[in-house]
Parts: C-alpha cells; structure tokens; sequence
C-alpha cells in the first residue's frame, strides 16, 4: 500500500514502453505487415536502451 505513490525508476518505465511497443507490433501483424516491422524496430532500440542501463548498473 505504501508503494503506492513510489516513483518507477527509468528502466522500470522503458520495459514498460517495451512490452506496450511489443503488443502492438503483434497486434499489427495481423493486419499490417510493414507497420508491424516499424514497430518491432521501435521496441529493439527501446531494448538497447534498457540494456544500457542495466550496464551502467554494473
């Protein structure tokens, strides 16, 4: 209950974003092909992102 109003960290709202950016991209491989392609692109460099974080952790 108390971490209610805690702060999500910059990696925490990344792999938030990742995963959203993920679902839609499959969501339009139903549908659009290329659109899905751009979006997948999308998700890899959020994911680089998020790995790059992880290495400054280290």
């Amino acid at each position: 209950m108390f971490g209610l109003f805690k702060k999500k960290n910059e990696s925490e709202v990344l792999n938030e974003k990742y995963q959203k950016l993920l679902k839609e991209a499959f969501d339009l491989s139903k549908v659009n092909r290329t659109a899905s392609d751009q979006k997948y692109g999308e998700a890899d460099k959020v994911l680089k992102e998020i790995e790059k974080l992880e290495g400054k952790k280290d």
